[in-house]
């Protein structure tokens, strides 16, 4: 592993992106050109410190994942990135070419562990892929077409519209993931037909995709209008499946609260 190279050239690719191109808000000025590195960290998935002690030649050796992240938040071009795994002392594995469909079982077997908690797996197109019999209650019976896409399901309001409150706070999410997944896979014709359906159909979404979101996957609240359990206020957490550029998204309530004896009384069914 070429430590010092391989710092170096992190630190120049940093550099040479600007925020706008990115979708990122200028902020306050910088004192130097390019991204900060809380930023790269951030579109790389990666925690500071560790990008920090990379750009510092003092990191260990980062894993293919970590380097693809890499290559994604930074705009690598093919040729870069295969430098950059070459940097690192590792072979540069094909760039996928698609959303990856297939649940990993070892994610399946989670799911099923969790009887109590609501979870579905999305991959990188927001179409859901996995999921549990309490997701299926609360998300709807819909899910087990195995066809059902969030994003559709949001601009262009397919199946159960269900969610009542945070839904822009969603739309910013959703469309930030699909311009994520948009530069991951430029050959992808599901990801390219979905993409059309939504500018032609969705006024919404073509302002949204103008506006460039950025959104870090993590933790939101939300309302959901059951159609017999009635109002839930729930809370959803996302674990990353980097490897399959997949999402786990676990739906819990507040512990004592109705909406968690709510969602104990749909386990039970």
């Amino acid at each position: 592993m070429a430590r010092q190279e391989l710092a170096r050239f992190l630190r120049e690719r940093r550099a040479a992106l600007r925020p706008h191109e990115l979708g990122l808000p200028a902020g306050l000025p910088r004192r130097t050109p390019g991204l900060r590195r809380e930023e790269v960290a951030e579109l790389a998935h990666m925690s500071v410190d560790y990008y920090t002690r990379l750009e510092q030649a003092r990191g260990p050796r980062p894993s293919p994942r970590i380097l693809d992240g890499l290559a994604q938040a930074l705009r690598l071009a093919p040729a870069e990135r295969s430098h950059l795994f070459r940097l690192a002392g590792t072979s540069a594995p094909p760039p996928a070419t698609g959303a990856v469909r297939r649940v990993r079982p070892h994610v399946a077997r989670m799911l099923r562990r969790l009887p109590d908690t609501g979870a579905i797996v999305t991959d990188a197109t927001y179409g859901v892929v996995a999921w549990n019999p309490l997701a299926q209650a609360l998300l709807g019976g819909d899910l087990a077409t195995g066809a059902v896409n969030l994003a559709r399901r949001r601009f262009l309001a397919e199946g159960p519209a269900r969610e009542s409150s945070s839904e822009e706070e969603f739309g910013h999410i959703v469309v930030a993931r699909l311009r994520r997944a948009a530069d991951r896979y430029p050959h992808d014709p599901r990801l390219a037909a979905l993409l059309d359906r939504l500018q032609a159909d969705s006024e919404e979404f073509r302002h949204l995709w103008e506006t460039r979101p950025v959104h870090a996957p993590g933790h939101r609240t939300k309302v959901l209008d059951h159609p017999t359990a009635g109002r839930l206020r729930l809370n959803c957490d996302v674990l990353l499946v980097p490897d399959d550029d997949q999402e786990v998204v676990l739906i819990t309530a507040d512990p004592g609260s109705p909406s968690a004896r709510t969602l104990s009384r749909l386990a039970a069914h």
